[in-house]
């Protein structure tokens, strides 16, 4: 990306732009929980052995953190679930108080959520990719799944806008996230979009690494453009993140994860129990109900598939009530969401507002 946030062709490779709307035709639809209801496969699914048993005992505990009325939930996103048609899915449970803090990347939350929040859409690949012929028509590619560059620009481009409106001052991305639903109360074009969602409903939303994103390219380009101009900037503040996040540990007490994927944001959120001792809270409690679902193979040590049960010997995690699921999570988080929405166990919860912690 240049530095004006804007790209022409190559003269060797021009936009076709037939072929580029030929292959940008069809849209991902976002599933919708509340259409099927789920808990007969999943009561069938707890009968069986294998990845089932264990997608059946990890919804019994998602549903276990949701009939408990101590406990904060805390939603943890990471890969192109977004993308590939759980947007919506993830949207609901935070319309329906079945998730009280998300911990995301930030590709998860920008590229994908808040892009979809101005209008734009994913698409579906109907062939076989030719990555070359992609990158001469601006279509970014994840995976079987396509998105136009010149939409994702105009997503930079608002990132830069909101950049540019706010004070000169250090940022959590918690804060700057919450500017982000604010402007698509305002100006966005999608209801049912999780940002917007979160800011209306005082879900906080944390991004540990949020400038490997596309919101990363416009808070540089604002940076870049204020020195110019002899100007003070805007910056985000990572420490502020882990801070804000530990003193909702801290005050929520019990807690439970529900972790899609892993990375940055799983050990992230899990740390808190931690940085809670160091901070002087020794009575803080470790997560006591803790979900995770991933691809991701144990051997090679990273934490993307360190089990929950690793994690219990860092002192971040009960033993008791864990589940580590190994399937690929848009086959298997709606029957998850699903099952827990027509349970109802939701209704009853109380609304924990937790982004008016710091306001």
């Amino acid at each position: 990306m240049t530095d004006t946030l804007t790209k022409t062709a190559s003269a060797s490779a021009p936009i076709n732009d037939t072929r580029k709307a030929e292959l940008l035709s069809t849209t991902v639809e976002h599933i919708d929980i509340r259409s099927f209801d789920a808990r007969p496969i999943v009561d069938a699914m707890k009968k069986m052995s294998f990845t089932s048993r264990d997608l059946g005992r990890a919804t019994d505990i998602y549903n276990q953190m949701l009939a408990d009325k101590d406990c904060t939930v805390v939603l943890v996103i990471a890969g192109s679930t977004s993308a590939g048609g759980c947007m919506d899915l993830y949207a609901e449970l935070v319309r329906s108080n079945m998730v009280d803090v998300i911990v995301a990347t930030g590709a998860s939350i920008v590229d994908m959520d808040f892009f979809e929040g101005l209008g734009h859409k994913h698409y579906q690949a109907l062939e076989i990719p030719d990555d070359d012929t992609l990158r001469s028509l601006y279509i970014d590619r994840i995976y079987d799944t396509y998105i136009d560059e010149e939409q994702l620009q105009d997503c930079d481009h608002t990132i830069l806008k909101i950049a540019d409106s706010l004070e000169a001052k250090p940022y959590s991305s918690r804060a700057f996230i919450r500017e982000m639903g604010k402007y698509l109360v305002e100006h966005g074009k999608k209801e049912n979009s999780l940002v917007k969602l979160a800011y209306e409903h005082d879900v906080p939303i944390f991004c540990p690494a949020f400038v490997d994103s596309s919101a990363g390219f416009g808070l540089v380009k604002h940076q870049v453009d204020r020195a110019k101009a002899g100007k003070p900037y805007m910056v985000l503040d990572a420490i502020a993140d882990f801070r804000e996040l530990t003193e909702i540990k801290i005050a929520g007490g019990t807690t439970g994860l529900l972790m899609i994927g892993g990375g940055v944001p799983k050990n992230f959120i899990q740390d808190t129990v931690v940085c809670a001792e160091i901070l002087g809270h020794e009575d803080v409690e470790v997560h006591k109900y803790a979900v995770q679902i991933t691809v991701a193979d144990v051997r090679d040590g990273a934490c993307s598939s360190s089990t929950l049960q690793e994690a219990a010997s860092w002192g971040k995690v009960n033993t008791g009530i864990e589940q580590m699921v190994f399937a690929e999570a848009g086959s298997v988080v709606p029957l998850l969401a699903s099952d827990a929405y027509h349970r109802g166990l939701w209704k009853d919860r109380p609304v924990r507002k937790w982004a008016k912690l710091f306001q």
